[in-house]
């Protein structure tokens, strides 16, 4: 996939993006946890979390809503971006700190992350694309290797708030 398509795709969705983000900012992660996205190639019963990440260039704290899946304890995360050409802003972001925030439904962690490499990631990678079909399609639409990251909880934080992000997310 070329990234002018995959940011036709970006632009299709960026008001549901929007809309799901603060639904789940707004009721403090009662809704938007689990919501069906079969609209998106995915399944009924779709998990989603929120990543809090501060901005590499601008500073800025943004607040990503993003599919997640748990592996043994950990939460993995897919870098796909809709299957564009380059990364997505919020993983060049979190590469320049070993820190990340996240909220799952109710609860939001403080934690470290990494990404797994070699037969691990082959695994994850295979059980991301089961619980989430359409990461398989993106990865076949790009030569780049679609990052994981792997969140581990260290400490539980308040749960975020709208006000936490002083940046709107792009991509």
């Amino acid at each position: 996939m070329s990234d002018s398509s995959s940011a036709v795709i970006r632009e299709e969705r960026r008001d549901w993006v929007t809309e799901h983000r603060e639904m789940y900012l707004r009721s403090g992660g009662t809704e938007g946890h689990i919501m069906d996205i079969t609209a998106v190639g995915g399944l009924p019963f779709g998990t989603h979390c929120l990543v809090k990440y501060r901005g590499r260039r601008s500073g800025k704290i943004f607040i990503t809503p993003l599919c997640y899946g748990d592996i043994a304890g950990e939460v993995v995360i897919c870098a796909s971006k809709g299957g564009a050409d380059d990364h997505p802003d919020w993983y060049l972001n979190i590469r320049e700190s070993r820190e990340i925030e996240f909220q799952i439904a109710t609860q939001a962690y403080r934690g470290t992350w990494r990404e797994p490499e070699g037969a691990e990631r082959e695994k994850i990678w295979s059980f991301m694309a089961e619980c989430f079909p359409f990461y398989a399609g993106y990865q076949a639409s790009t030569e780049r290797e679609i990052p994981l990251v792997l969140m581990k909880a260290v400490e539980p934080i308040p749960v975020f708030r709208e006000s936490d992000a002083t940046g709107v997310r792009r991509s």
